[in-house]
């Protein structure tokens, strides 16, 4: 087993310091205890390959949408096997993407209008604008 320094794990994690030491705030990640460092008589904290695993795990969930909160909750729930439980959050999350893709589909298919109404006519107000300009006095 590799042994990291804070800043080694969160290199390999794809993120920065802040970020580890924020999900250990959260409590998503552990804390590990202060051991004495080789040099000047400091004290760092080690991290482990199981650090690495759950951390990848924190921002694939994250990539998936899951919330920290619900991000939390399946890191329980991988101690405790609940896999209705996983489930259900992701069939939840699935709902979301799913709502949320049908509303960029939306957005795409009127900017995609606009777009074609300005490219119809060189006079006159630009639609593009003329649509953004009344969506802010709503």
């Amino acid at each position: 087993m590799k042994i990291r320094t804070i800043a080694v794990l969160a290199r390999e994690g794809g993120v920065g310091v802040e970020t580890v030491r924020f999900y250990q705030r959260r409590g998503l990640m552990p804390t590990p205890e202060r051991v004495s460092g080789d040099r000047a008589g400091g004290s760092v904290r080690r991290y482990g390959d199981e650090d690495v695993r759950r951390l990848r795990f924190i921002r694939s969930a994250q990539t998936a949408g899951f919330t920290l909160d619900q991000i939390g909750e399946l890191l329980a729930l991988d101690a405790g096997e609940d896999r209705a439980r996983a489930r259900e959050l992701a069939t939840e999350r699935l709902g979301a993407l799913d709502r949320t893709i049908a509303e960029l589909e939306q957005a795409r298919a009127a900017l995609r209008r606009l777009a074609s109404a300005c490219s119809e006519t060189m006079t006159g107000p630009c639609p593009i604008i003329s649509a953004f300009q009344g969506m802010s006095t709503r």
